[in-house]
């Protein structure tokens, strides 16, 4: 593990991961649309589209570049997951043709073991939690000389996340609001070191599992509590010591949602773009739609769909 600090993840290193990550992963699309489509008040909003990405979410971005900068061992690489960290890490070991060991625990969704076995990682199911299933990679981890691939608390995972950040400003060059959904706060942490506070970035959490609310007020990465609707994206127990300098500086606060706000969400992004968003994917457009954050009239906001590993079913 790197001991480093918010100040170690910068704008200069994040372009410089995205150098190297940028012919693995997909420059993802954004929609613009007005937000009277989804009822509200009418305003600027754009969606950042990462559901599309190579494996169904962000995490591809953090796993290639753990993959591409540092030395992988003939053990091969080795993660815990809720589930998308790990279809990451197991479809960017595919590509590059590394043995990948995969712990999850037992709240992962069926779609995304199915992932991870269609990718061809060992799968290890080990406990309740996603606490449960980095205990057990910790140990595998030691056993085997296999390389950890965090999933958030890990400098190159943090600068592969950021890379998002890069397109998105890119691509929403007006947007002063971003709602960015939070588990370990990988993705945030990222994000918000690439704007450094050039546009306003806003953490959304369940309150079944409130990572970053409970640690900014506590001052300091705090347990909390690991249920909801997501608990197998967005519910690690407690947000990343590397990232957490990052959210005191440059993440404005955090807006809590129901579950039952994440799948109006989920229904809302459905029926108006035919986008299917898993529970932790349309968490931030929840906190938009249910009023958790309420924008200024003429804000222009940012929501960031991070994940769709759903399983398809057809009627």
């Amino acid at each position: 593990m790197h001991a480093v600090t918010g100040e170690s993840i910068t704008r200069e290193k994040i372009r410089s991961a995205h150098e190297v990550i940028r012919s693995y992963i997909r420059k993802t699309p954004v929609v613009e649309v007005d937000r009277a489509d989804f009822g509200l008040a009418r305003g600027a909003l754009g969606f950042k589209l990462e559901l599309l990405q190579h494996s169904g979410s962000f995490k591809a971005r953090g796993a290639f570049t753990n993959l591409l900068t540092r030395e992988v061992p003939r053990a091969g690489v080795v993660a815990a997951s809720g589930g998308n960290h790990g279809v990451a890490v197991a479809y960017a070991a595919k590509q590059l043709g590394v043995r990948a060991k995969i712990f999850v625990p037992n709240v992962t969704s069926p779609a995304k073991l199915a992932r991870l076995h269609a990718y061809g990682a060992d799968v290890t199911i080990a406990g309740e939690r996603y606490a449960d299933a980095l205990e057990a990679s910790v140990k595998w981890r030691a056993e085997s000389g296999a390389l950890d691939i965090h999933a958030f608390e890990q400098l190159e995972t943090l600068l592969g996340q950021g890379t998002l950040g890069l397109e998105m400003e890119a691509q929403l060059p007006e947007a002063e609001t971003l709602l960015v959904a939070v588990g370990g706060g990988g993705l945030i942490g990222g994000i918000a070191a690439w704007y450094g506070g050039r546009a306003k970035v806003v953490g959304v959490e369940p309150f079944a599992s409130p990572t970053l609310f409970e640690a900014l007020r506590a001052g300091r990465p705090v347990d909390a509590e690991t249920g909801g609707i997501a608990a197998d994206s967005l519910a690690p127990r407690r947000v990343g010591e590397l990232m957490f300098p990052l959210a005191q500086q440059f993440v404005e606060g955090v807006a809590l949602v129901t579950d039952e706000a994440i799948r109006a969400a989920q229904a809302a992004l459905w029926d108006v773009l035919r986008v299917a968003a898993e529970p932790g994917g349309a968490a931030a457009f929840a906190a938009l739609l249910s009023g958790a954050y309420a924008p200024s009239p003429g804000e222009r906001v940012g929501v960031v769909v991070c994940g769709g590993n759903l399983a398809l079913t057809m009627k």
